[in-house]
């Protein structure tokens, strides 16, 4: 529709200033991508709104282009190119927006439209541009050179790569906010006399995160309504193409269906492309070029160039870019995963051969990340596990799906021992191997090793009787087929259950014949260094000066070698043996090590680590800050209890919590003890580590209150204080 009204110093031959169609419902959200977009409208004369299908391009850019047409003394016009098809006919499709004139003497129609440009200012919108992307490049390039009072907007999913093209990416609407839900609800609103919005917000919450915040697919789901309600939507998702289709007769048609709005994507690809966007399907969450490349290594045309396919689908706004941790990252909306997913079984010859070779790529990653466990890069390991962890996920479900790969997911279930227990991931962990080891057909040394960490992790979570199961089982399959190392790491850790049983004389016995094996074989590693630490521990409450003798030798070596995870046992075992000790100097030492160690901890977010550690410092703090060690008792039980059964409950271990709760109720009385300890459950571990080493809490990391055996990417180490590595300076 266009304005009645023209203004000062145009032609009376010059059409009323704009076309833009008026809005037919209400714009929901969007605020700071209308604020880019028109700052990127005040400073440059290109600007292209790029997405993926349905992500609101169109809308944006017509509601930005509203709020800008008073810069444009000649008008905004509208050029819709979605149902276009013959590039030779693009510029007539501009003068036809434009309101066609007569030029005397000019015959072509780029010349007709630079005559008509010419000493005008006006903003030109060119909608859905991706299937002409070079020609409307080009066409553009050669109406701004000319025509210098001239911008244009447009849209597409992908880049025009025009000169001076200035690009606004615009992602789904984000699903952790209210902007998605509050779109949902206006558009219920709209088919549902009646709907009332907070009646199923948790269901409206999940649509919008299943339907990854795309405007599009919210609105077909709203559509819905009139038939079905948000409960029963959520249940039909698994086939979202075929449930979101009929939008109403005034869409276009590209948007009437999700499903056509996504093929219209894939139809734009080129063959290699669209095998590629295929085979991606198999990722869960982001991924790598590495992890492409090597998925795609064989001999068909788009493992030739994958890097060009990738950059292409990237640019199509299919696959989405991103930068985590200093690293490139590429994901694609769930939506556009199961789209590629559908054509699978068309495009590939044998679907589960690309799902093993995914499988394949994150096993040997777990491989390196245990090798890389010991040593100064156990940070980058936990990033790079985080990273992947929807993909390991992934692949251990294939192993669990397909009866002849039992073996490989209990290989490497546990193989990422480190990780389940260093990153607070126990339950996780237990989980995966529970679940590997019910399948039959496993190999001998795969099912060794599986068994002993499924022990390890039981010991942790305060499981004995599943601990004893796991690690006998181990020891006969080991004896049987000559596992000397299996064997050693079943010793070790039935050492670590016999001390959580408080038979103090059979763990030392145990946990220094593991030793003893672990040298005959020469076998080294984290483990091995955390064994003389729980021999430490356990001869402290016999001979304290052997465990600090033990824990100072432990706590070099780590620190020798870089390693930070054992180190902060050893640290925390150390302080421990001072504390009981009570020297001179013992217990300024004692407070120094467990706070350096429940630093340590808190970097790779070791829930159990942290618990030991915040007991031991409310031991030390009871006496003058009777409140926070309450607080610190309350949060280090919590977190404890969270796991499972409690951890340390057997008497040698609680002997000094005790003392601790006793010295702070007689300070506070009972019931300020119990407000404290009770703020400390609500304020979370992970809260109150930070606060007592007077260090924030890391960005990625939510802190408070902790999840139940949720880990963390990997955070800045607190630095109150930080212990010295070799080569620092003290």
């Amino acid at each position: 529709m266009r304005s009645s009204s023209r203004p000062r110093g145009t032609s009376a031959r010059w059409p009323a200033p704009g076309n833009l169609p008026a809005e037919l419902n209400r714009f929901v959200g969007r605020a700071p991508e209308l604020a880019e977009l028109g700052r990127l409208l005040s400073d440059a004369r290109l600007v292209t709104v790029t997405g993926a299908a349905g992500v609101g391009k169109s809308r944006l850019a017509l509601h930005a282009a509203n709020a800008v047409q008073k810069r444009f003394g000649n008008g905004v016009w509208l050029v819709d190119l979605s149902a276009l098809r013959d590039e030779e006919l693009l510029p007539h499709a501009v003068l036809d927006a434009l309101g066609r004139t007569d030029a005397p003497g000019v015959r072509g129609p780029v010349e007709r439209l630079l005559a008509r440009l010419a000493g005008r200012r006006l903003l030109l919108v060119l909608d859905g541009c991706e299937h002409l992307a070079a020609p409307c490049a080009r066409l553009v390039a050669e109406l701004l050179r000319h025509s210098p009072g001239l911008t244009v907007l447009a849209t597409s999913r992908r880049t025009l790569d025009a000169e001076g093209e200035r690009l606004l990416p615009l992602l789904p609407l984000p699903v952790d906010t209210p902007q998605a839900a509050e779109l949902f609800d206006d558009r219920a609103a709209a088919v549902l006399p009646g709907y009332d919005a907070g009646a199923h917000r948790e269901d409206v919450l999940e649509l919008c995160r299943r339907l990854d915040g795309i405007p599009l697919a919210l609105e077909l789901a709203a559509g819905r309504l009139r038939a079905l309600s948000v409960g029963q939507i959520l249940q039909r998702l698994d086939d979202r193409f075929r449930l979101l289709a009929g939008a109403g007769h005034g869409a276009p048609p590209r948007h009437r269906t999700l499903r056509t709005a996504v093929g219209w994507s894939h139809e734009l690809c080129l063959p290699a492309e669209r095998l590629l966007w295929a085979r991606l399907s198999v990722f869960a969450g982001d991924f790598d070029l590495d992890a492409v490349e090597y998925l795609c290594a064989d001999d068909d045309p788009v493992a030739e160039d994958v890097l060009g396919a990738l950059e292409e689908l990237v640019a199509q706004s299919v696959v989405i870019r991103e930068e985590s941790h200093g690293r490139t990252r590429y994901r694609m909306l769930p939506t556009l995963r199961e789209y590629g997913a559908c054509w699978l079984e068309r495009l590939e010859p044998a679907p589960a051969r690309l799902r093993r070779r995914h499988r394949d790529w994150y096993l040997g990653l777990a491989t390196w990340c245990e090798l890389d466990w010991f040593g100064p890069r156990q940070t980058e390991v936990v990033g790079r596990v985080e990273e992947e962890l929807p993909n390991i996920r992934l692949a251990l479900e294939f192993c669990l799906e397909t009866p002849e790969e039992a073996h490989v997911g209990q290989y490497l279930a546990a193989t990422l021992w480190f990780y389940w227990v260093a990153c607070g991931r126990l339950a996780e962990g237990r989980h995966w191997l529970e679940r590997t080891l019910e399948v039959p057909g496993a190999l001998p040394e795969p099912h060794a090793k599986a068994l002993w960490v499924a022990g390890y992790l039981a010991t942790q979570c305060g499981e004995t009787v599943a601990a004893l199961t796991a690690l006998e089982q181990c020891r006969r399959l080991a004896a049987a087929v000559g596992d000397e190392r299996a064997d050693a790491y079943a010793v070790q850790m039935l050492g670590v259950a016999a001390a959580m049983s408080d038979d103090m004389p059979r763990a030392v016995t145990l946990l220094r014949r593991a030793l003893e094996r672990f040298r005959a074989i020469g076998e080294f590693g984290p483990l091995v260094l955390l064994a003389q630490v729980q021999l430490a521990t356990a001869v402290s409450f016999g001979d304290v000066d052997e465990a600090v003798l033990l824990h100072r030798e432990a706590r070099d070596i780590a620190r020798e070698s870089g390693e930070r995870w054992a180190q902060a046992y050893a640290l925390n075992g150390l302080a421990h043996a001072l504390w009981r000790r009570g020297g001179a100097g013992d217990a300024e030492g004692a407070h120094r090590y467990v706070r350096e160690g429940l630093a340590l901890h808190a970097s790779f977010h070791d829930v159990l680590g942290m618990a030991y550690a915040v007991d031991l410092l409310a031991v030390q703090l009871a006496g003058e800050d009777a409140a926070l060690a309450a607080r610190l008792q309350g949060a280090a039980a919590g977190a404890r209890r969270s796991l499972g059964p409690e951890r340390f409950g057997a008497w040698h271990f609680t002997e000094n919590r005790r003392g601790a709760e006793q010295r702070a109720r007689e300070a506070l009385g009972d019931v300020r003890y119990e407000e404290e300890s009770a703020l400390g459950r609500e304020r979370g571990l992970p809260a109150l580590v930070y606060e007592v080493l007077d260090t924030p809490c890391p960005a990625d990391r939510a802190c408070c209150p902790p999840a139940s055996g949720a880990g963390a990417g990997p955070g800045a180490v607190p630095s109150a204080p930080a212990p010295r590595l070799p080569g620092q300076r003290a």
